[in-house]
């Protein structure tokens, strides 16, 4: 008898819902005609992503949510879904570093510019000879061990990560002097067609 007491009592029984066919909320059911009347009239279900929105902010909505967006850099439209990875790993033109130099140039240009730069030579102080960059790791791993089977390269070349993003080289200090004589072949060249063209107008007036 208690029991059915408290079935009765108006302040403990649940409110009856009811299920707005516009927008699948359960209402109240005492106000569920007012809603479904408010609810079609003022919002409407996205396409996209099944959301509710206002009507008048529909057009933001798509906009700012699932408009297809144009990347700046190859001119192509993607879909929104689609931006993160686009810019991140398919986008042609996004920047890149050579794993070798380290230079940044768009990912269309990196395979070829790897070629070419994957062969170019350092010097190993370690063994004296000259290894291309991309036979690098390999060539630490192979020839750089010691009787215990681990690496030597830490005393002779600095540590690189597990995924090096570039081979870490000896310097070149060879490139600098390079640098220096051409700028000194410059400046001789250039202080020799001063003197010529000062002997060649004297000889002129005379």
């Amino acid at each position: 008898m208690a029991a059915a007491g408290a079935d009765s009592d108006p302040a403990t029984a649940v409110p009856a819902v009811s299920t707005c066919a516009h927008c699948q909320r359960e209402i109240p059911s005492s106000n569920i005609d007012l809603h479904s009347v408010h609810c079609a009239r003022n919002l409407q279900k996205c396409q996209h992503c099944g959301e509710m929105v206002p009507r008048k902010l529909m057009d933001e909505h798509y906009d700012e949510n699932h408009a297809p967006m144009n990347c700046t850099l190859c001119k192509e439209t993607i879909d929104r879904e689609s931006w993160d990875l686009h810019k991140s790993e398919k986008c042609p033109q996004r920047m890149v570093a050579c794993e070798y130099c380290e230079f940044e140039l768009p990912a269309i240009d990196l395979n070829e510019h790897q070629d070419v730069c994957g062969n170019r030579t350092e010097h190993c102080q370690t063994c004296r000879k000259y290894i291309r960059l991309r036979e690098w790791i390999g060539h630490e791993m192979q020839c750089h061990t010691n009787s215990n089977g681990s690496a030597e390269t830490s005393r002779t070349i600095p540590e690189r990560e597990v995924r090096p993003p570039a081979p870490v080289r000896p310097a070149r200090p060879a490139h600098g002097s390079q640098h220096k004589r051409l700028l000194f072949t410059i400046a001789v060249t250039g202080i020799a067609v001063m003197v010529g063209s000062i002997l060649f107008q004297r000889d002129e007036s005379f």
